[in-house]
């Protein structure tokens, strides 16, 4: 079965069809053309500046593209009110961006708000789900501090678990971990993982480390200079010959020892 074939037989939650994107006379994305399954975690690698964050911006519905268009459930995005879309993409986003006094608590609920009236207070369940989340990322004896006293991976995990709370059926990555230690980075990644399993949500997600990506990603799209170098399923491309396309480094792609994915190992020069 091809990979069209496959969107179609199980409805594939998000097109990407001949995108364009430029800031001013600068081009970012050139022609991109994308499907991602229902069901998936799905990758985003490549260079610094090669139009991964734009794209998911373009996805969310942030910024608007010059050409192409961006399906979600087959309607397209920016046709969605912003509250219905809130309710059916979260985005954590590279840096916190949250510079005001919340507590932590306090930020992770508006992960719930997209489901509350104008002047409501959350509900029990609202209140159980954020505490689920809290618990679950290793927040909850941070509840009731103040964001702006918070590392700067901390305050990210926090993002990550308001994107969490809001439950939505696609979740978009940038760098979301970037600012976290590896024991939170893989706790988070697995969380997601998880839910990907079994709650059959999608994420896509950026990533600069290819070793994350080789182990978290069911499929990885290369990203550069605007245009998708390859994309499939990750035993597939995460080869060699598309990491040096995209990044221009020499590597090898080995067997991990323990769970048997793809591994990049760099050599110490280009």
């Amino acid at each position: 079965m091809s990979f069209r074939q496959k969107i179609k037989s199980n409805n594939g939650i998000l097109r990407i069809d001949d995108l364009k994107f430029s800031y001013g006379n600068s081009s970012v994305l050139n022609g991109i053309s994308l499907e991602v399954p229902l069901g998936v975690f799905y990758g985003i690698v490549g260079p610094n500046g090669c139009g991964k964050t734009t794209l998911l911006d373009l996805i969310v519905g942030v910024r608007r593209p010059k050409k192409g268009l961006i399906s979600y459930k087959g309607k397209k995005v920016w046709r969605y009110p912003r509250r219905t879309l809130s309710r059916e993409i979260s985005y954590v986003p590279q840096e916190p961006g949250i510079n005001f006094s919340f507590t932590v608590e306090e930020v992770v609920m508006m992960g719930r708000h997209p489901y509350m009236g104008i002047f409501s207070t959350p509900s029990q369940s609202d209140r159980d789900i954020v505490n689920n989340v809290l618990d679950a990322l290793e927040l909850g004896h941070l509840r009731n501090r103040l964001i702006t006293r918070l590392s700067g991976g901390e305050k990210q995990r926090v993002i990550f678990a308001r994107a969490l709370a809001q439950q939505t059926p696609l979740i978009l990555l940038d760098e979301a971990t970037s600012n976290m230690d590896i024991y939170y980075t893989l706790l988070c990644l697995e969380r997601i993982k998880r839910d990907v399993l079994e709650r059959g949500i999608t994420v896509i997600a950026s990533f600069h480390d290819l070793n994350l990506a080789g182990t978290y990603c069911d499929r990885i799209a290369f990203l550069n200079k605007g245009k998708v170098i390859a994309e499939g399923e990750t035993e597939s491309v995460l080869v060699p010959e598309n990491i040096m396309k995209t990044f221009g480094v020499r590597c090898e792609v080995i067997k991990d020892p323990i769970e048997g994915r793809n591994m990049v190992v760099f050599h110490s020069r280009p």
